[in-house]
């Protein structure tokens, strides 16, 4: 690595880790903003707002999420079910549901509508995550079509794509043939989108578009083709020198790409046994709840996002699907603003 780069010999012990939030479900993806608030997904359907002082409430949609407790397996497959999350314009919050299958656009004291659940007369399939542009554009990962995600961790399904939705336009795929497609980010100039395949056939990957008027082209792997053991990468965000920082899922992990594609573990908290165990099963498309939900024991259990916030923005918030508080450490960079910054 560049010596030159902040993250160079840096990285992450459990020691370092502090703790936001308590009593959360399936804080899969979190918001920052500048006044210190954080906006966690929850699976009772809608989010929970942090407030700077760590006072925190849950605001729920419309839909009914009485039947739902925590350590719930269930809750991982069926009814509402909050992933990506983003700031629109005017403030209000964009959802991709993973469980209605459709993107969300709520209001901060809970009225909800569905913005998108359809594509070219089909339904969309497995909404995964969303993201807005400097340009107002918004870009929504759909992982699979297949109806039970878990049916997706096979190395040889490529039914995943990038939809764009711009106002005032009918919303169009943009780039398809991605395995079980996940978080995506633009880089500082928004010149290149990048994309987490989460599964593959060497293991999960980031790819990245060069993006041109809305249209994505040239798509290359960043990064290393394969990560070894446990690569199933989740989440991803930029820093301001450049470092894309991300989460591996299963096998609780958080990496770097520096800006030259050089790829480094930095913290590693997954049991290194049940991690071989899905693998292997994984590598024979053999994935079953058991071998699966085996897996995810740190203090993030299934690390599946990162945020950059606080003042300086050199906090660093792990999003995860089975936890239910937010670890987070400082970093020696800040992270790049989002548009909404």
């Amino acid at each position: 690595m560049n010596k030159n780069n902040p993250l160079y010999n840096f990285s992450i012990d459990e020691s370092d880790l502090q703790y936001v939030g308590y009593d959360l479900q399936r804080p899969e993806c979190i918001l920052a903003e500048k006044d210190g608030s954080l906006w966690a997904a929850d699976a009772r359907g809608g989010v929970v707002h942090i407030k700077p002082d760590g006072t925190q409430s849950v605001i729920t949609q419309k839909h009914d999420a009485s039947s739902l407790k925590e350590g719930d397996r269930d809750r991982f497959f069926a009814g509402t079910l909050p992933n990506g999350l983003a700031f629109t314009e005017d403030g209000d919050i964009l959802i991709s549901n993973f469980g209605t299958d459709c993107l969300e656009i709520m209001k901060r004291t809970g009225e909800t509508r569905v913005l998108l659940d359809s594509i070219d007369g089909m339904p969309i399939g497995k909404v995964n995550f969303v993201l807005r542009d400097s340009l107002n554009r918004i870009w929504i990962t759909v992982t699979t079509q297949k109806k039970n995600w878990i049916d997706a961790l096979v190395p040889d399904l490529d039914d995943g794509y990038i939809i764009l939705y711009e106002e005032g336009k009918e919303a169009r795929i943009v780039a398809d043939g991605l395995h079980f497609t996940n978080e995506v980010r633009f880089d500082k100039d928004e010149e290149y989108l990048y994309c987490v395949e989460t599964v593959g056939v060497s293991g999960g990957r980031i790819v990245r578009f060069r993006c041109e008027d809305g249209e994505l082209k040239n798509k290359e792997v960043f990064g290393p083709e394969r990560w070894g053991p446990g690569a199933y990468p989740d989440g991803i965000a930029f820093d301001s020198y450049g470092n894309l920082w991300g989460t591996m899922v299963y096998s609780d992990k958080i990496f770097i790409i520096t800006p030259e594609g050089e790829g480094k573990i930095i913290f590693d908290a997954g049991d290194q046994e049940k991690v071989k165990a899905l693998d292997d099963a994984f590598y024979k498309s053999e994935v079953d709840y058991d071998t699966l939900f085996a897996t995810g024991k740190g203090p993030a259990p299934w690390m599946a996002s990162i945020t950059f916030g606080g003042k300086d923005l050199k906090n660093v918030y792990v999003g995860s699907l089975r936890g239910t508080k937010i670890p987070y450490f400082r970093s020696p960079v800040a992270g790049l603003p989002m548009v909404h910054w």
